[in-house]
């Protein structure tokens, strides 16, 4: 089972923030509220994806996060995080 955790971003930083976790490559899910708490945005990533593949393979989620920023002026991100003992 994955480590779970919230925090909350200004709109504008939304972009860049979901970028960085996509990078560091043990991220399962991550989930975008409104400060309603509502769900915008819940997408599984593949754990491990190289680095390099991250513009072509995550481009329709960086541009779903990216349409989902400009309509909040705060968001919470949540990230599933892989264990690192578990299997990929």
């Amino acid at each position: 089972m994955g480590r779970y955790e919230e925090f909350t971003v200004a709109g504008s930083e939304l972009v860049g923030r979901v970028r960085r976790l996509i990078r560091e490559g043990n991220v399962r899910r991550v989930v975008i509220k409104n400060a309603e708490g509502r769900v915008l945005l819940d997408t599984p990533l593949a754990a491990g994806a190289a680095v390099t593949a991250v513009g072509a393979v995550f481009a329709p989620v960086l541009v779903a996060v990216g349409a989902v920023a400009a309509i909040v002026g705060q968001a919470t991100v949540g990230v599933e995080r892989r264990d690192p003992d578990e299997p990929r």
